[in-house]
């Protein structure tokens, strides 16, 4: 076990010595994450996300439960921790400021004390999937966001971290470096077996990092389930696009157990049928292609967008 958070719980003393009142930031959650996975943590501002990531890194100690992080407890084991941890957080640089970028790696090189073969190994493999050739000479301070970004990737995964701890990784980003570090990302989980925990406002990183999603609200965890079964279970309708051989003006739908609407678009050469979750996209399909002559299907799945905000919704955000 990777994470093992049972009861774990974060309290703030908030106000001035007349009126202070206690806060509860993080009020009893359980989270058990195992080598390998890829965990999307997500919830809104001020839901406990950065307090729990703060635990979990040994940075904040816990006010109650039992918290162990890659076998130790992140607090007492905090500098054997460190070298099993990658941590990438958006707003705080592991890159010294004033140097040139390679100066960065090489002194978290000996800090970690990574030998120099495995060094040089590590650091070709991200220079070249992270287009850092020709920054590498150049002092931190004046990257861009986006390229120091990549950088502080790089530098998270230089000593082979079995944890990589991700806030914010692509913010600052364009599409193209984008979608370059989503790849890089979801490799170094699959090919390297490095457990990711990914907190984002970008749900799109979490569509292609991850394959499990916690969410977490006023402290507490809404849901925890695979990223499918979320979406299987979820109430939201599903779409099935047809695309016709000739043009029709309706499928004759509309008795269809199931199916909530059909909208025309295309002079009719294009149907849209709104159809409820629960009912089989394979018999709807098979429905369909019985009653015309269809050239292309495709079914449309909630968007994460749709599945995060109805859970938030439920949980009275």
């Amino acid at each position: 076990m990777i994470v093992q958070a049972e009861q774990l719980t974060r309290d703030f003393v908030v106000g001035r010595r007349s009126a202070r009142r206690r806060v509860r930031a993080v009020d009893r959650i359980d989270l058990h994450i195992e080598a390998g996975e890829s965990v999307g943590f997500l919830g809104p501002n001020g839901a406990g996300k950065s307090t729990t990531i703060k635990m979990i890194t040994g940075i904040l100690v816990p006010s109650a439960g039992r918290l162990r992080v890659c076998g130790m407890d992140p607090v007492s084991g905090r500098r054997e921790l460190a070298r099993r941890l990658g941590v990438v957080f958006g707003q705080r640089s592991a890159l010294w400021w004033d140097l040139p970028l390679r100066d960065s790696f090489e002194l978290l090189r000996a800090i970690h004390r990574v030998p120099w073969a495995a060094y040089r190994c590590r650091l070709d493999r991200c220079t070249e999937v992270l287009g850092l050739a020709e920054l590498l000479a150049v002092p931190v301070r004046q990257l861009s966001l986006g390229q120091r970004m990549r950088g502080e990737v790089a530098a998270a995964l230089l000593h082979a971290p079995p944890l990589l701890v991700l806030d914010e990784p692509t913010i600052g980003l364009d599409l193209v470096s984008r979608e370059r570090l989503r790849g890089f990302l979801h490799e170094v989980n699959t090919s390297d077996g490095v457990t990711v925990l990914l907190t984002t406002h970008d749900l799109s990183d979490v569509e292609r990092l991850c394959r499990r999603v916690v969410v977490i609200d006023r402290g507490q965890v809404v849901t925890d389930d695979e990223l499918g079964a979320l979406r299987r279970r979820s109430s939201g309708p599903r779409e099935l696009v047809v695309e016709l051989a000739t043009p029709s003006s309706e499928l004759g739908l509309a008795g269809v157990p199931g199916v909530l609407g059909c909208a025309e678009e295309a002079g009719g050469l294009r149907q849209r049928v709104r159809f409820d979750a629960a009912i089989s996209a394979a018999a709807l399909v098979a429905e369909v292609m019985r009653r015309a002559d269809v050239r292309d299907v495709a079914v449309l799945e909630p968007s994460i967008e749709d599945l995060i905000r109805a859970l938030y919704a439920r949980s009275g955000s």
